[in-house]
């Protein structure tokens, strides 16, 4: 695929500039057509910035909300705390945390709260930089409005290694069955269920 063949030059030119180019997708455009590909039954992105995953599930015909705690065009419901969020229990059947989950300090307790809100057979996804590779983009990424203009909070982090996010998971009672890697390998889709239906 093309977006494989020039991912070099693509983390070269500003995201911006190859949203206007043909046949080319920006990262957030890779990374939400991989998660849309493990999608199922209703969908919750926490942490959904502009919601294009969202917006992109429903234009399929899914059932779709996007929430965040910031409050960016297109988010559905604007909370608090996504640890905390207006929904009952087993609502959805995938909840996604789509490059986000080293921005949200909270984190346990939002990968709880995602549990809680799994549906039976339902799923959990996410996607994840390394350290270094999180740092790396976030510093030469000018035009990331999240980066420049929000910045970094307390309790925020670059990115997790593999077996920290694993650990992590398993912390909360979700097991990682699926791993999918993308981007040249630098970044990675994780397909989670609850660890008791592991």
């Amino acid at each position: 695929m093309l977006d494989e063949a020039l991912l070099p030059l693509k983390l070269i030119v500003p995201q911006p500039i190859i949203a206007r180019l043909p046949y080319l997708r920006t990262n957030y455009e890779i990374r939400t057509a991989i998660a849309l590909e493990y999608t199922k039954e209703r969908l919750l992105d926490i942490g959904c910035g502009e919601n294009l995953l969202a917006s992109h599930y429903r234009d399929l015909g899914g059932d779709a909300v996007g929430v965040d705690v910031y409050p960016w065009n297109g988010v559905d419901i604007v909370v608090e705390d996504s640890s905390s969020l207006p929904f009952e229990d087993s609502s959805f059947g995938t909840v996604t945390l789509i490059a986000c989950l080293n921005h949200i300090p909270n984190r346990e307790q939002v990968l709880r709260e995602a549990h809680r809100l799994l549906a039976p057979g339902g799923r959990v996804l996410l996607t994840n930089l390394t350290p270094a590779i999180s740092r790396l983009w976030h510093s030469y990424a000018f035009w990331d409005k999240d980066q420049h203009e929000r910045g970094m909070k307390d309790g925020e982090v670059w990115g997790f290694t593999e077996r920290e996010l694993i650990d992590m998971l398993s912390r909360n009672d979700l097991c990682v069955i699926q791993k999918k890697r993308f981007s040249w390998r630098l970044n990675t889709l994780y397909v989670c269920i609850p660890a008791e239906n592991a």
